[in-house]
């Protein structure tokens, strides 16, 4: 056993793990707790104040709303996408593919500015919304859309892989065996796709909740209803606020560990479940 486990490591693995651990820590784990170590130089009172402030709170509140919001959405709409890629031929289909990842090359700037002009009170779909009272841009509603644009490649390219192994024939012989669709969906399908799709939840989770570029544009940021989190950190440097950006960081940091520690472990036991 033991000469089966050494000839299965790879040779320079002690080098590699190191560089690997290195490039790790400088990259993550040394900003991380930098910004750990400067918040627990603040003072009670500072902390306090930024826990409890009302404009803080709201912001947070945002963000974790809007981040939840435009995850769900990413991730229907990533789903039903995956599942036409996958199991349908269409013209145009390697197109519609690499438009997905458009979102992760674009600048997060011009993403803003072309979904503040789509969603506009001037904009294509904006005006025919507003004309029925349906407002869009500046308000959390339009927050949320723009996190579903951000979020979506995240969602497709976490499922499509796991639709792509699986084989359609499997469906084919538990429908054979008297399985409904139903069925075919809720013990076949689920318990291979749930893994994968709280992954890609879980990744446009955490790029909403952080997210400040395009939102800038079309939440119009207008403190206690539209200010996300992130903004409100800016905001706080620009009025030279520094102790009270490091605090309200250092509170997105917890609860973005928290969160996303918590996504991980149900993650764990829908896999474990579906072994």
């Amino acid at each position: 056993m033991r000469a089966r486990r050494r000839a299965a490591r790879l040779p320079g693995f002690p080098l590699s793990l190191g560089v690997t651990l290195t490039a790790l820590s400088l990259v993550v784990l040394v900003p991380l707790l930098a910004l750990a170590l400067s918040s627990l130089k603040l003072d009670a009172v500072t902390l306090r104040r930024t826990a409890t402030d009302p404009r803080a709170l709201a912001a947070v509140r945002l963000s974790l709303t809007t981040a939840f919001a435009g995850a769900a959405g990413a991730s229907l709409v990533g789903g039903l996408l995956a599942w036409v890629l996958v199991r349908y031929r269409f013209p145009l289909r390697r197109l519609v593919d690499a438009l997905i990842d458009l979102p992760f090359a674009l600048p997060t700037a011009i993403a803003g500015i072309a979904l503040t002009t789509l969603w506009g009170p001037s904009g294509w779909l904006g005006r025919p919304l507003a004309a029925v009272g349906v407002h869009v841009a500046f308000t959390p509603l339009g927050i949320a859309l723009a996190l579903v644009f951000l979020g979506l490649p995240f969602a497709v390219r976490t499922l499509q892989p796991v639709l792509e192994s699986l084989d359609p024939e499997v469906e084919d012989a538990a429908a054979s065996l008297g399985a409904g669709r139903r069925d075919v969906v809720l013990r076949v399908l689920l318990p291979e796709l749930v893994p994968a799709w709280l992954t890609g939840f879980t990744l446009a989770f955490a790029r909403g909740l952080g997210e400040y570029g395009s939102v800038v544009f079309i939440s119009g940021n207008l403190p206690m209803k539209t200010e996300v989190a992130p903004l409100l950190v800016m905001t706080k440097l620009e009025q030279y606020d520094y102790a009270g950006a490091t605090a309200l960081a250092a509170l997105l940091l917890v609860l973005s560990f928290v969160l996303l520690l918590a996504a991980s472990r149900l993650q764990a036991r829908s896999a474990e479940a579906g072994a």
